[in-house]
């Protein structure tokens, strides 16, 4: 569970069922993060609602503040609860670039290791093959 989470209206009151659900969706997704950002993650959710002639759309955008980027995503459609599903599925495919983006880089360290132990062998005999 993401430590910091604030959930606030935008011309609505955010009712406890509401508040349940995003904190449900959004407040999970801390697994996706890498342990060592886990704790300083900040998580901010707008919720909206505009009502333009007979339609009524609502907004949700939420703020996500990790140790060295902020993630922005937003998404408008008719249901609040939908909206919430669909930023939840968008905020999952960017924490998954910013994880891969800002690991600690111990795979790139042994695949260098490994390439240059491949060089060095071809090195020595140019028909060896490993």
């Amino acid at each position: 569970m993401i430590q910091k989470f604030e959930i606030s209206g935008v011309h609505l009151a955010v009712d406890d069922d509401l508040r349940k659900y995003a904190t449900r969706k959004i407040g999970n997704l801390d697994k996706y993060l890498a342990r060592g950002s886990r704790e300083s993650a900040h998580a901010e959710v707008f919720l909206k609602v505009a009502k333009a002639k007979n339609k009524q759309h609502a907004t949700c955008e939420v703020n996500l503040h990790l140790p060295h980027e902020i993630i922005s995503v937003h998404e408008t459609t008719i249901n609040l609860y939908a909206a919430i599903d669909i930023v939840e599925a968008k905020l999952k495919q960017q924490l998954q670039k910013y994880k891969d983006l800002h690991q600690n880089g111990k795979l790139h360290r042994k695949l260098f290791a490994r390439l240059s132990r491949k060089a060095d062998f071809t090195a020595v005999d140019p028909q060896l093959e490993v």
